[in-house]
């Protein structure tokens, strides 16, 4: 079973890394074709592009001058370790165990606008390129025509590797929707997290991040395999709900929130 979670907007490079380990992004030639692309742009012109403030403009900018080819240590940490918002604070991979963080290796993809697809132990550089963001590049309109079938591609092979032939998607709509769904070679499932309003469930953003990350942390301490363990899963008062699933979208429901 593999497991496909979003990056995160908010970063973290202050933090030393937990494990010494690292890799070479797969698509790090292609990253660097967009990086060069984000140089032409001045602060004003990303702002609008991205639409974003004046200073995150600027930081950005800044980024990619400062973006070296290859791994650059010096400037770099592992993926899983270095995005930093409400998905990675349910995952904290900084708990993790040499024996987790293999696992997770093969066994969980990162989606990145800038990088295509990282394994967990990929280095990466400070950066940000969503997935949804309408860059031009050559005769290519957006970043999903971009990638094209390369991120598919590359899923397919590792779900391969993986032993079991599903794909777990806890990655957000924006970025899933890089992944060319009648090309894939395996049965997508999709968890949903919900909680009671009233007579009604709805999905509360904020606990349905921290939900997912939760859920691929369960996945990577329990070695799980097996997608039918996955009901299994209790986190913070979500639980499987059979009455509100169906085969392909899986939904944990709770009534009351819990930490």
């Amino acid at each position: 079973m593999l497991t496909v979670i979003s990056p995160a907007k908010t970063l973290d490079f202050e933090t030393p890394s937990s494990t010494s380990v690292a890799t070479r992004p797969q698509f790090l030639d292609d990253a660097a074709v967009l990086i060069q692309k984000l140089r032409s742009f001045s602060p004003k012109k990303l702002m609008g592009l991205m639409d974003i403030s004046q200073d995150l403009a600027t930081l950005n900018v800044g980024r990619y001058l400062a973006f070296e080819p290859g791994i650059a240590p010096a400037l770099s940490k592992q993926a899983v370790l270095a995005f930093d918002g409400d998905v990675y604070q349910g995952l904290d991979a900084s708990q993790f165990m040499d024996g987790e963080f293999e696992f997770a290796q093969d066994h969980l993809r990162i989606l990145s606008g800038l990088y295509g697809v990282l394994r967990p132990l990929d280095m990466i550089q400070p950066h940000r390129l969503e997935m949804g963001t309408k860059l031009k590049v050559g005769r290519r309109k957006n970043l999903y025509d971009f990638w094209g079938s390369r991120i598919t591609n590359n899923l397919n092979e590792a779900v391969a590797v993986s032993g079991s032939k599903v794909l777990l998607n806890l990655a957000s709509q924006e970025y899933f929707g890089a992944v060319r769904v009648p090309e894939v070679t395996a049965q997508i499932i999709t968890p949903v997290f919900l909680d009671r309003k009233g007579d009604a469930f709805k999905v509360v953003s904020f606990w349905a991040k921290k939900a997912r990350g939760k859920m691929c942390s369960w996945i990577i301490h329990n070695r799980v395999d097996d997608v039918d363990a996955l009901r299994q899963f209790e986190a913070w008062g979500y639980r499987f709900n059979p009455a509100m699933s169906t085969i392909e979208t899986w939904a944990f429901t709770r009534d009351t929130p819990q930490l």
